[in-house]
């Protein structure tokens, strides 16, 4: 049968584009080797944000006595958790499957391989389509760290599912994942060790919110060690011995479980690719044009492939513009306001440039305003004892270039920000909005 749309790939990307394509009567078939729904939905973003909400839970539980609560022990039973989290998303993707069903979509279980622009091969079939879209995601980047084979380490699959809490974890990498298992694991009490090679924590993120948040979880506990760069790992009679150099010299952590996420990279092998002859960028991305399409008429890339942004919520709008593109709309992809968050507590969020992205472009036209969260009454009732930052990036003539927020809910609300940002809004025309009140939210017209 031949298809208007083959899509190779059932993540965030795939599936968006399949349903919005499906749902205006396109022929599609879609094709996913493993479990609809990707790494994101399976193994990332929402499995890891239902394990850090039962950590949050416990620790609102922990301090419920600053609200005039009282609870006399807190507790936590990890095998529940888990299964909570694999009841969350089962759930998830018996929801995805269906709604591609009702849209009309063919799901095709298997391994596709590309044959050439219009034609699939998946088991012994092959599918022709007018138009392909390949949306396959990244993978667990391992660095080649000496001695790391004869080691059981965790990559961020293992920490999902483990059941049994350790007395101490390391983690290689302070970026997002790390940080977010470093902030789960402190929550149920494990002695963590975060190892990191740049000299901050969470790299893409705004430099002092990040520093800011490090101290924090310092205060908690975990250790952090920043410029310092793992030379070796051996295992010892009570878990892994992490070796490393760094300014002050060599040395070595002990811990029971090692944790590596040091980054993700763009799966391009697997999938007959290399049959295509595409444009590639200095990096090995594919290089697509605002409408997502590649170098061959009618082939699109959407999602990590680009390797321009590997978030999800990224890959959503590209997959919508390349189907809109298909279908003859305008459309075009913007990167101007693509928000980012670490799902600590407290959260972190940022959208638009950061201090540090300015400078590195040479822009000195440009205020920073900086407000504490405490100017929201909202946060105040809901945030005893605890403060956080509204950070806002202004061009000269007041045209929102950036927002930074450290404080619960920030990723709730930085997509006011991003709106502002993409919208091209002076300060003045967003301060006009009328905000609810009492919301966190009022921080960003407090801040204006």
């Amino acid at each position: 049968m031949k298809y208007q749309i083959a899509i190779i790939g059932g993540g965030p990307a795939g599936y968006t584009a399949a349903e919005t394509a499906g749902r205006v009567g396109l022929s599609v078939v879609l094709f996913e080797k493993q479990s609809l729904g990707g790494v994101c939905l399976n193994e990332g973003c929402i499995p890891t944000k239902t394990l850090l909400y039962s950590a949050k839970t416990l620790e609102g539980a922990r301090h419920a006595q600053k609200y005039a609560v009282t609870v006399p022990e807190a507790s936590f039973d990890l095998p529940k958790i888990i299964a909570r989290k694999q009841k969350v998303v089962r759930k998830l993707v018996l929801g995805v499957k269906g709604k591609l069903t009702t849209a009309g979509v063919q799901i095709v279980s298997g391994e596709a391989t590309i044959i050439d622009p219009h034609h699939v091969q998946c088991g012994e079939s092959v599918y022709e389509c007018d138009n392909l879209l390949l949306c396959t995601g990244s993978e667990t980047f391992i660095p080649p760290i000496p001695g790391l084979e004869n080691v059981p380490y965790w990559t961020h699959r293992q920490a999902l599912d483990n059941k049994e809490v350790p007395a101490s974890l390391a983690i290689v990498g302070g970026g997002v994942i790390g940080m977010e298992f470093a902030s789960f694991f402190c929550s149920l009490g494990v002695k963590v060790t975060v190892i990191e090679m740049l000299d901050e924590i969470l790299g893409g993120m705004d430099r002092e919110l990040s520093s800011l948040l490090r101290a924090e979880y310092a205060k908690r506990g975990i250790c952090f060690m920043l410029s310092t760069k793992v030379t070796g790992v051996e295992p010892t009679e009570g878990g892994i011995s992490v070796h490393y150099e760094n300014a002050e010299g060599t040395g070595a952590v002990e811990a029971e479980r090692l944790l590596m996420s040091v980054g993700r990279r763009p799966v391009t092998k697997g999938f007959g690719l290399e049959n295509l002859d595409l444009k590639r960028g200095e990096r090995g991305n594919i290089c697509v044009d605002e409408q997502m399409q590649t170098s061959l008429p009618g082939v699109y890339v959407c999602g990590d492939l680009t390797g321009f942004s590997l978030l999800a919520h990224t890959a959503v709008r590209e997959a919508e513009v390349a189907v809109h593109t298909i279908l003859g709309k305008t459309d075009a992809m913007s990167y101007r306001a693509i928000p980012g968050v670490v799902y600590t507590n407290p959260e972190i969020a940022g959208v638009g440039e950061t201090e540090e992205s300015l400078q590195r472009k040479g822009v000195t036209d440009y205020r920073v305003v900086k407000l504490p969260m405490a100017y929201s009454g909202r946060f105040v009732a809901e945030n005893e004892g605890v403060n956080g930052v509204c950070k806002l990036i202004l061009a000269g003539d007041d045209t929102v270039l950036g927002a930074h927020l450290l404080g619960n809910p920030a990723s709730e609300i930085i997509v006011a920000a991003g709106m502002a940002i993409e919208l091209r809004l002076k300060a003045e025309e967003w301060k006009r909005m009328v905000f609810p009140h009492p919301t966190v939210g009022e921080i960003l017209k407090e801040a204006l």
